[in-house]
Order: structure tokens, then C-alpha cells, then sequence
């Protein structure tokens, strides 16, 4: 396992014609790491087939092992065998929202203090609804006040559980970190949301899911309240999904350039907040078609403004950004102001970066007001964010002369995305 990064500015490559391609995606970051705690925390070994293997996905299996799970490769897969989990250690996070927000309670049932850090950025992320919860339910934590990284969680080997409150109106991953290691304290968990609505609510329908096929006892009937009950997660041998969200750059060059694009596998029903996709890319102008090959999305050229509520599916704000700047009509992003708290401050780092290319980008209260100009080439900074790295090339497909900064950030999702990136428009293969 590696979780290098290659820092690296990239000229994005202008579009030479129309794309025709396929794109294979590899496995979902979300649904590699969610099921890498719950394989850590099962019955038995687990195998996971195809899983993401990016700077994300490692630095969560890395710490898992740390944790004392067993983590080896097989071929493509990954087989994670449950051990005792034991303190003593110190856990990187990278910047990964899943792996500092999701360990945590990972670590409470650790028999020794677990120290948790990450990169500078990720020390700007808030940690602190997950910390207090942690408190409530009968956890040691020193955060030394900051709500933030770095912290020490000093687990006991138990957790008591119960009922805590939260607000979750920041991140979905807040309630996501606490279900997945419920089962496993005494009582289990009731987590009541009390906020602004919840932001990216499929990724905790996701976590649901893989809860309730693990066996664990979920009830979510009543309206921002989740109740796990106490009991075995059970062990799983299964594939991971594709990445619908890594995708969506691939996908709107079809609509920059007036081409086609198919990606294989995409699922005929998924939890994933990137399926989204398929009504946003419909309504910038592509004919979005999915059947069981997978989907394929043909555009005509000319890209449509577009007015969207992205609350569910913040993720994709960065990629939409991008095709908004080159459309032919205004678009008004709404719902993501919770993107401010993310990798970067994603609202204000789209409006710098698109408005230093010669683009109108407004921010607002909770999202961006896009105005089409005519743009032209020149710096594009990342933050060490890779959905900002792939906006980044998408606006390139369509103006000469776009250096995206750091591209390597975009190993967090996708390893060798410029290999990939260069194969859809036929400048070179991708890599293995």
C-alpha cells in the first residue's frame, strides 16, 4: 500500500475533437472505507473485491492495521482479518474527513490512548460535534479545546454508548463515524440530529445500508434520529461499487466536448450521493442514458446553465462549478455552504480560481452564482484538493493554456487521474 503524492503542476490538455470513450472507474472511497472499519470491527475475515486503493483508502487501512486488524492484499482485493485493538499508537489521517471523523470511535475501543493528526489543512477541519458525542457516550478525549486535530482518544476497550445529541449540519460524517462502531458498544448508539438540515444525507443512507447487511440493527424511522443497536457486525465477502463521483469530470467532457462517454458498471440502484449525476448532467444538456452495461452520457457541445439545489450531493459542486464556467447561460449552485468546512474552502477557492481565468463567479450565502465569460489559460491552485484539481481539467478540455497546481492531490481519489485522463482523450494509455 502507498499513499505518495507526486507534487506536480499539470497543463491540462485542450480537447483536440469530440471524446468517444470508456471509462473505468475504480472502487467507491466511500464504500471502501466505511466497509474497511466494519471488516475491522466483524465477526470474522472479511474480503473486499476491488476496492479504491488511493491516498484515502490507504491511510484508513494503514490505520486500522495500526489498530491491530489485520490488512493484507490479494490480488485485487483486500482480506482484513479483526484483531484486539490496542492504544499506544499514533494514527495519520492525511486529509481524509472519512478517516478522522470515522476512527475515532474506532479508537475508543482500543485498550490504550490513540493519538490521531493529519496534514495541515485537516487541522482546519471541524472534529468537534464527533469529540463532544464521544464525551457524552463515556469517552476520554483531549482536544486541549481546539475541536479540531490533533486529539487523543483514550480508549478503555469499552464504550459505554447511549443516547447523545449532535450537530450535524456541517457533516453527514459526523453521524457516519458514530453508527459504524454502535454496534459494538455496550448499549449501542441513538444519535439525535438537532441543526440545520443535515448536508449529504445519501452517505449516511450509505452507511445504513452497510450496516443492515452486516446484520446490524438500524432503526431510522424517525426523522433525524439513527438508533444501532448492540450485536456482531457480521464478516462480508463482497465487490465495491465504482466511484460515481470520481466519474463526474470524465463524464462532463462529454458535454464540453460534444462526445460520448461510457462507464461500465455504474449501478442500476446505489446509495452513492454521485448518481446525482445523471439529473445534473440531463439538465446541463447531455442525453444521459443507464442500463445494465452502465452509463453513457452524450453531449452536443453546447453546455446549459443550470439552477440546482447540490445540499445532497456537495461533492459534485466543484465538477458542476467547472461546466457552469464554460456554459452558455448563468447557473446558481445552491445548498453548499457546509463546502466551506471541506478539504478546502471549496465556494471561496472556486470563485478565486474561475474568476482568475476571467470567469463571474459570485459567492452567496450557501453556494455560487456563475456567470459564463470567455476565459483564458493561467494558474489554477488545488488547496491540496483533488475535486478542486479535477475542476481544474475539465475547464482545460475547453481553454488553452489551464496549469492545474498540484495535480498529485488527486491520488486522495484517484491514483494516475493525468494517465487516465490523457487515455479518454486518446493522448495516451492509462495506467495499471
Amino acid at each position: 500500500m502507498t499513499d505518495v503524492e507526486v507534487r506536480e503542476d499539470w497543463i491540462a490538455p485542450v480537447a483536440r475533437g469530440p471524446v468517444d470513450a470508456r471509462v473505468v472507474v475504480p472502487g467507491s472511497k466511500s464504500l471502501t472505507n466505511r466497509l474497511l472499519v466494519l471488516a475491522a470491527l466483524a465477526d470474522g475475515p472479511s474480503r473486499l473485491r476491488r476496492p479504491l486503493r488511493s491516498r484515502d483508502t490507504t491511510l484508513m487501512a494503514r490505520s486500522l492495521q495500526q489498530l491491530g486488524a489485520e490488512v493484507s492484499d490479494d490480488g485485487d482485493d483486500w482480506l482484513v482479518t479483526p484483531g484486539p485493538l490496542h492504544g499506544g499508537i499514533e494514527v495519520d489521517a492525511g486529509l481524509a474527513g472519512t478517516v478522522m471523523r470515522f476512527l475515532p470511535a474506532v479508537a475508543a475501543l482500543a485498550d490504550g490512548d490513540v493519538r490521531i493528526d493529519g496534514d495541515p489543512r485537516a487541522r482546519q477541519r471541524p472534529m468537534a460535534p464527533v469529540l463532544d458525542a464521544l464525551r457524552a457516550l463515556g469517552v476520554d478525549v483531549d482536544d486541549e479545546g481546539r475541536g479540531a486535530l490533533p486529539f487523543t482518544v483514550r480508549g478503555r476497550g469499552v464504550v459505554p454508548g447511549g443516547d447523545v445529541t449532535i450537530d450535524a449540519s456541517a457533516s453527514s460524517q459526523f453521524v457516519s463515524g458514530l453508527l459504524l462502531a454502535a454496534a459494538r458498544f455496550e448499549r449501542g448508539v441513538t444519535v439525535h440530529h438537532d441543526g440545520k438540515p443535515v448536508p449529504s444525507q445519501p452517505h449516511i443512507a450509505m452507511t445504513v445500508e452497510v450496516l443492515r447487511d452486516r446484520g446490524v440493527v438500524v432503526d431510522d424511522s424517525e426523522a433525524n434520529t439513527w438508533r444501532v443497536l448492540p450485536g456482531d457486525i457480521g464478516a462480508f465477502d463482497l465487490e465495491v461499487e465504482p466511484d460515481l463521483s470520481t466519474a463526474a469530470p470524465f463524464l462532463a467532457a462529454a458535454l464540453v466536448t460534444g462526445g460520448r462517454v461510457h462507464v461500465p458498471g455504474w449501478p442500476m440502484q446505489t446509495t452513492q450521493a454521485g448518481d446525482g449525476l445523471r439529473d445534473i448532467l440531463d439538465a446541463m444538456g447531455a442525453d444521459v442514458t443507464l442500463d445494465h452495461a452502465g452509463l453513457t452520457v452524450v453531449g452536443d457541445g453546447a453546455v446549459e446553465g443550470v439552477d440546482v439545489d447540490l445540499h445532497d450531493v456537495g461533492e459534485l459542486t466543484p465538477v458542476v462549478a467547472a461546466l457552469a464556467a464554460v456554459a452558455h447561460s448563468p447557473s446558481w449552485l445552491r445548498g453548499v455552504a457546509h463546502l466551506r468546512g471541506h478539504e478546502s474552502d471549496r465556494l471561496a477557492a472556486l470563485a478565486t480560481e474561475i474568476n482568475a481565468l476571467g470567469g463571474d463567479v459570485v459567492e452567496t450565502d450557501d453556494g455560487l452564482r456563475i456567470t459564463p465569460k470567455p476565459l483564458h489559460g493561467g494558474s489554477f491552485a488545488t488547496y491540496d484538493d483533488h475535486r478542486m484539481a479535477m475542476a481544474g481539467a475539465v475547464i482545460g478540455l475547453a481553454v488553452d493554456g489551464v496549469v492545474v497546481e498540484n495535480v498529485g492531490t488527486t491520488a486522495k481519489t484517484l491514483p494516475n487521474f493525468t494517465q487516465h485522463w490523457d487515455a479518454m482523450l486518446g493522448l495516451d494509455e492509462p495506467a495499471s
